[in-house]
């Protein structure tokens, strides 16, 4: 049933998280160990609802539909809302002008302010393409509405009855995690594209090739997601090797936090670890003024 058999990591991983909000949620006393483990979870889920958004695990309909339910309970937000922000948006434009996602509407710095401060505004500029959407199946296909709409059904009952036994228990288990797993994979967007070329062929976005990538599905190999959409996770880090030498070293990263350790409190005290917009580089020497 599954496309790539693969995918039975992803499966693996969607049973622990189900199986950790369960257990802790009927556990006393509180485990730090466990909830550590739900937090990187919620991370991971972010990285399945984007790679199950592009390609669904399953041959069978009614099954993705399934997974779609799953991921909006445990991601936190409706999962159909990757179609109209990512897939018809980000893909399309790739940082540039016209994207919601864009990385430099507030300011072409790349420092921690504008690190932790991009997942607010990029998410806030993304309700226009969600409404945008409904209203687009609201007029043209009833059935993918419903579908989409009871995903805000789904996710609001799944908070009202675990505020209403437990609000506390709620607000650890269900609700922190999901702004874990909304934050990190906004966050992922932004140090992916932050100081890139939007316009160079292979040069868009930064790649991680560390451990953390391995954890998260081969996440960190951007490039060539966004030259083959619709790629596997799996088949990512050879399709990455064959264009490697292509892309500018400097946006190649060994690991996701040496970049953030770097880029976000060595470079404040230490210029030459910050790094160079080549969207600004491009952009002096183009500019008919120079």
């Amino acid at each position: 049933m599954l496309r790539y058999k693969a995918d039975r990591r992803t499966l693996g991983y969607m049973f622990i998280a189900t199986a950790l909000l369960f257990v802790q949620w009927n556990m006393a006393p509180f485990n730090i160990f466990l909830y550590v483990l739900c937090l990187f979870m919620a991370i991971a889920v972010a990285v399945i609802a984007h790679n199950h958004n592009h390609l669904p695990m399953w041959r069978s309909k009614t099954l993705n539909v399934l997974t779609d339910y799953w991921l909006t309970l445990f991601y936190g937000f409706p999962a159909f809302a990757w179609i109209p922000t990512h897939n018809k948006n980000h893909h399309v434009m790739n940082n540039k002008l016209g994207d919601y996602t864009i990385t430099y509407r507030v300011t072409e710095k790349n420092n921690f302010f504008s690190l932790v401060s991009y997942p607010s505004i990029s998410s806030f500029y993304q309700q226009k393409p969600i409404r945008d959407y409904l209203k687009t199946l609201w007029r043209t296909d009833r059935k993918e509405f419903y579908l989409a709409f009871m995903q805000y059904f789904a996710l609001g009952a799944l908070y009202i009855v675990a505020f209403y036994f437990d609000w506390k228990k709620a607000l650890l288990f269900i609700a922190i995690p999901h702004q874990v797993s909304l934050f990190s994979v906004l966050v992922f967007n932004y140090v992916q594209h932050v100081h890139a070329d939007e316009e160079s062929e292979l040069n868009h976005s930064r790649n991680f090739v560390g451990f953390l990538n391995k954890l998260l599905f081969n996440n960190g190999f951007h490039t060539v997601h966004h030259e083959r959409a619709g790629i596997h996770w799996s088949e990512t880090p050879k399709a990455h090797q064959k264009i490697e030498h292509l892309i500018d070293p400097v946006l190649n990263e060994r690991g996701f936090w040496g970049y953030i350790f770097r880029s976000y409190f060595l470079a404040p005290i230490n210029k030459k670890y910050a790094t160079t917009s080549m969207r600004l580089e491009r952009l002096k020497k183009t500019s008919p003024l120079t």
